[in-house]
């Protein structure tokens, strides 16, 4: 997958691109996870990462465990555990009644996040409160973070260790260069373990 002969406005970000994999890759060659969070667009985003990185995205990832019974394992896929924070429904709402709502991605940090894990951060412009709360919860844990921006980075560019500005400044074509940023880096680590 030749991103940047795809994309070549995302050569301004290949070096943060590279420092993104390179966080995911140590992030499951330590036994981590992935976490996920964003609002909107965003929050679909980290649904799809999700899915890319839990079961088969472009390989067949055969089950090789012989704990599980045969029948079972010829039906799974091998997985990278990665946990999208947009999916918790009541979790959620419950943060947003009770306590605040720019608390709902943070409080699932706090109780997910171990310091081996990678919390991803997606907010266009890089401002937004409940992802930076976010961010800042995980690196308190001594979890590392990247960001997937804008232009600007915002915030997140200040508080997050690796951000990947996407070069534009209007929201959807940000998200439109989020894609195929984060389908290199799911195929790229899928590609290395399996």
């Amino acid at each position: 997958m030749d991103l940047f002969e795809r994309y070549p406005k995302l050569n301004i970000c290949k070096n943060d691109i590279e420092n993104a994999l390179a966080l995911m890759l140590d992030t499951y060659k330590k036994g981590g996870k992935i976490l996920v969070c964003g609002n909107g667009g965003s929050a679909s985003d980290a649904d799809h990462i999700v899915g890319e990185l839990m079961k088969g995205f472009l390989k067949d990832r055969k089950v090789i465990d012989e704990r599980i019974p045969q029948e079972l394992r010829e039906k799974l896929q091998g997985a990278l555990p990665a946990i999208s924070l947009c999916a918790h429904n009541s979790l959620i709402t419950a943060t947003i009644n009770d306590n605040d709502a720019d608390m709902i991605f943070a409080q699932q940090v706090y109780g997910y996040a171990k310091e081996k894990d990678l919390l991803i951060a997606i907010s266009t412009s890089g401002n937004s409160k409940n992802v930076v709360s976010a961010v800042k919860v995980a690196k308190a844990l001594g979890t590392k973070t990247l960001a997937l921006t804008g232009e600007t980075g915002g915030e997140l560019k200040q508080v997050a260790d690796v951000t990947i500005c996407a070069p534009s400044t209007e929201t959807y074509k940000i998200q439109e260069y989020h894609l195929p940023i984060y389908h290199y880096l799911c195929a790229s680590v899928e590609n290395e373990f399996f």
